[in-house]
């Protein structure tokens, strides 16, 4: 019988939340020869990632760096150190590995060629099993027991897990119903974790229109407009792109590219101003000469579309704007068509955001996204305190957060052994 030692157990790491940045650290994990168990809230992973492909997967964009990391804001350079690991390329790159490859559309986004998420998904996740990871879905998590265990609500009734390292990648609170609901933050907070509250990002406004433009113009997209607003310190800014109406305001690309600033500015002062110029190949002058042709017998309604070329939603927000006598003076109707005020009252609730801003602060990480208080954590993805416009910058920050926060915690299970 020999009497060599024998050979130390793998390491075991535990995921909580089956999201990109969550699968993405299995793989690296797995890849590493670590243990790994990853756990999720509901009857299977990433449903989030599914239903965003529903109208063609935005994986990532093509804009060059470091115009890829400004359009983190205030997190722009952390969150560039992990895309100094993992960057857009990189994401086309794996996507292509698995047999997903990709194309740059004409907006510079970059979708797998057959534009679809769930056979990415599919077979992603057919590989971690056969990799090694052991799935555990319907496991909610519930913060620690006693014994500082991994605590989970199942259908079988209370589970803990022990592991020698945690990954957390619980994602924000948007689309609760597809297991982002935000409960984590309180588990956090208790332990000592500073967390900055959760608030919509790239979602709508309210404006409060009339019954009549909400019953008549709920959906019409505004195409093509420039949104002029000012920044936080006060610069003017101007966008064109699209935007559309809805039963209470106003939402769209051009209007998401743009959230952050808005719902901040609202929060600071109560409201936000945000101006539309409706007509953006016309100038004012061209736009009065034209208002001011005889109109005959025609209503003031098709006046202003014939003259103006304006559509029924832009002419409805004209109405919405001017009383009777305005819609009469054709330099007030020209100026206002140039800038059309609208005052945001509120952003629209968090539940129905494409993403959200907030989460685990900054200051409570190191830079390999472990938490301070909780040595041997980690966190990843859209849990952390960073927001980006849609255009597949969120995507692609999770996945880069899922390598640099897998590779913290392997070096932390290194120097643990």
């Amino acid at each position: 019988m020999s009497d060599a030692p024998r050979p130390p157990a793998p390491s075991r790491l535990a995921i909580v939340g089956g999201g990109p940045a969550g699968l993405f650290a299995a793989e690296v994990a797995r890849a590493a020869g670590v243990e790994v168990d990853l756990f999720d809230a509901k009857g299977s992973v990433g449903r989030k990632f599914l239903i965003a492909g529903k109208g063609g997967l935005n994986l990532t964009h093509s804009e060059p760096r470091p115009g890829f990391d400004a359009r983190y804001g205030a997190r722009a350079g952390a969150v560039g150190r992990w895309l100094d690991v993992f960057d857009a390329q990189a994401l086309r790159d794996w996507a292509k590995a698995r047999g997903v490859p990709t194309f740059i559309g004409s907006s510079g986004r970059v979708f797998p060629e057959d534009l679809k998420a769930a056979p990415l998904l599919r077979g992603w996740v057919r590989q971690l099993r056969e990799d090694g990871v052991r799935f555990h879905v319907q496991h909610r998590w519930t913060g620690w027991d006693a014994d500082d265990r991994l605590s989970f609500a199942t259908p079988q009734g209370p589970h803990a897990h022990a592991a020698d390292a945690v990954l957390l990648a619980l994602g924000g609170g948007s689309w609760p119903e597809l297991g982002s609901d935000g409960a984590w933050q309180a588990l956090l907070a208790a332990r000592g974790i500073e967390v900055a509250p959760l608030v919509p990002a790239n979602c709508g406004f309210d404006i409060g229109w009339s019954a009549h433009l909400a019953q008549r113009h709920a959906g019409a997209p505004l195409k093509p407009v420039v949104l002029h607003w000012r920044a936080a310190n006060g610069t003017p800014q101007a966008l064109q792109g699209e935007c559309v109406l809805t039963a209470t305001g106003i939402e769209g690309s051009a209007v998401y590219a743009i959230s952050g600033v808005l719902r901040d500015t609202i929060a600071r002062d109560g409201h936000a101003l945000l101006e539309l110029d409706l007509a953006p190949g016309r100038d004012a002058a061209r736009l009065q000469r034209d208002l001011e042709r005889p109109r005959g017998r025609r209503s003031i309604g098709e006046h202003l579309r014939r003259a103006t070329g304006l559509d029924a939603a832009k002419t409805a927000l004209l109405f919405e704007r001017l009383d009777r006598d305005a819609l009469d003076d054709a330099a007030r109707v020209a100026a206002t068509i140039k800038r059309l005020p609208l005052i945001l009252r509120a952003p629209r609730p968090l539940a129905e955001a494409i993403s959200s801003a907030g989460g685990v602060r900054f200051e409570a990480l190191d830079d390999a996204l472990m938490l301070r208080a909780l040595p041997g954590t980690f966190v990843a993805g859209e849990m952390i305190d960073w927001e980006a416009p849609t255009g597949g910058y969120l995507l692609t920050a999770c996945f880069a957060s899922g390598r640099r926060a897998t590779q913290g915690a392997l070096d932390w299970l290194r120097r643990a052994r």
